[in-house]
């Protein structure tokens, strides 16, 4: 599923852009469900980057094979990233399978140049390379292995960020979200047990109902909360807080005054990790001061 964190970080994210280009509650709503969508094609677009290595190095494996003059390795080639375990789980998973058959431009073009690329420079690695020279198979040295491979080449590439941001706009500003349900995919595989379901954006109602309520009464409360900030402001002008910052404190302060059951520390530690991706360095202490202030002036737990 996806976690409230990212959730709330949608609403965050709609929010701002309301404020900066105002449209209908209903079209705001729709809008905020298409880009918790979009990232569900991203998580499988970037599964299925990992898949078609996979493939592309089985595809060098057949090359050599058919080479009219052939060396040692043409002959006998090295098998070990082809088998990885994890790898067969991910490329046999039927979720994934069926989703790409249904949207099959997430399916990568084993001629795509940025995959090319990466694969060349994956198996010119000295991590790749010292994997391909253990001995035997082990899932959890598969696991590791195709989790750090993941974050070198995809999580913490920049390239391959561009491509995306090139391919769709919201991608760019969601990738952190994908990349993460990309690793528990990884960390969540077992030896023993088949890989039949993925992460999934929306788990039940509750959680829609959950975005849905917090940005309405995020837009609803606007202004109401401007003052309660404008209130506990120190030797600084309202004026002077950024868009970003208003958006994240307003809505904190929705969901602490509409969602009871949800603990302060919660909901603070919450926001604080949201600003630290959207707002400015020291955002995550300014917005900590004000809601931990907040709670302690309404007296909640």
């Amino acid at each position: 599923m996806l976690g409230r964190r990212q959730i709330r970080e949608k609403v965050v994210q709609t929010v701002y852009s309301y404020y900066q280009n105002p449209v209908k509650f209903d079209v705001l709503e729709k809008n905020m469900f298409a880009g918790i969508e979009k990232i569900y094609y991203l998580y499988i677009y970037q599964l299925n980057f990992l898949v078609a290595l996979k493939e592309l190095a089985e595809n060098q494996i057949e090359i050599g094979k058919n080479k009219y003059i052939k060396t040692d390795a043409d002959i006998n080639p090295n098998q070990k990233f082809i088998n990885n375990q994890v790898l067969i789980k991910l490329e046999e998973n039927p979720e994934r399978l069926f989703f790409t058959g249904q949207h099959k431009q997430l399916k990568w073009d084993l001629h795509d140049d940025l995959l090319v690329k990466t694969f060349q420079r994956m198996s010119a690695g000295k991590r790749y390379q010292d994997f391909m020279k253990e001995e035997g198979y082990s899932f959890e040295e598969d696991q590791k292995f195709i989790g750090k491979l993941f974050l070198r080449y995809i999580a913490e590439n920049d390239d391959f960020h561009d491509y995306l941001g090139d391919k769709e706009l919201s991608w760019y500003d969601d990738i952190h979200i994908a990349n993460s349900m990309v690793q528990k995919t990884i960390g969540f595989l077992k030896e023993n047990e088949e890989s039949r379901t993925l992460i999934k954006m929306i788990k039940d109602e509750d959680d829609k109902t959950f975005a849905m309520k917090l940005l309405r009464n995020t837009l609803d409360s606007w202004e109401n909360n401007e003052k309660k900030l404008e209130e506990r402001l120190e030797n600084w002008d309202l004026e002077r807080v950024s868009l970003m910052d208003k958006v994240i404190l307003s809505t904190a302060m929705a969901e602490l005054d509409n969602f009871p059951f949800t603990p302060s520390r919660v909901i603070i530690n919450e926001y604080i990790e949201i600003a630290k991706v959207f707002a400015t360095d020291r955002s995550n202490i300014f917005i900590n001061g004000i809601l931990d202030k907040y709670c302690k002036d309404l007296n909640r737990i």
